[in-house]
């Protein structure tokens, strides 16, 4: 069963929450392009109470936010660079069109980068109009 949620300012500011993002949280996002969802980035922003830091940033990352659209590379390299900063249970949300528009990721694209990165997928949900976020978590040491 697909939940589909109406766009509009309540929806919009609960999405930093469904994301699993506190407002004391270290928010990274790289990938960013004039075709992001511009809400989603200005609630999460409003959640923080900050900015969200660029690839540039120097602090240990809670949450990246990876834009990612086919075509825009490797996935895989993408991911080990959006690691390194990350906090030991950081998390990252791979952030990609939904099926229909450009730049549309195949899910296995994902699922086949996810386990050389030493990353486990964890769950999947819309986070605005276009877009689809796949959480990805470090892999618990317990399984290796």
């Amino acid at each position: 069963m697909t939940v589909v949620v109406a766009a509009g300012d309540a929806d919009q500011n609960s999405v930093a929450e469904r994301l699993g993002i506190k407002p004391d949280m270290v928010v990274q996002e790289l990938g960013w392009d004039e075709d992001v969802d511009e809400e989603v980035r200005a609630a999460i922003e409003e959640h923080i109470e900050g900015e969200l830091l660029d690839e540039d940033a120097d602090e240990v990352i809670d949450v990246v936010l990876l834009w990612w659209r086919d075509g825009d590379g490797d996935l895989g390299d993408a991911l080990v660079d959006a690691r390194a900063p990350l906090e030991e249970n950081g998390v990252i949300w791979v952030l990609t069109p939904k099926t229909g528009q450009p730049g549309h990721v195949e899910p296995s694209e994902i699922a086949e980068a996810v386990p050389t990165v030493g990353l486990s997928q964890t769950s999947n949900l819309s986070v605005g109009e276009g877009w689809t976020g796949t959480r990805l978590v470090p892999r618990s040491k317990s399984r290796r």
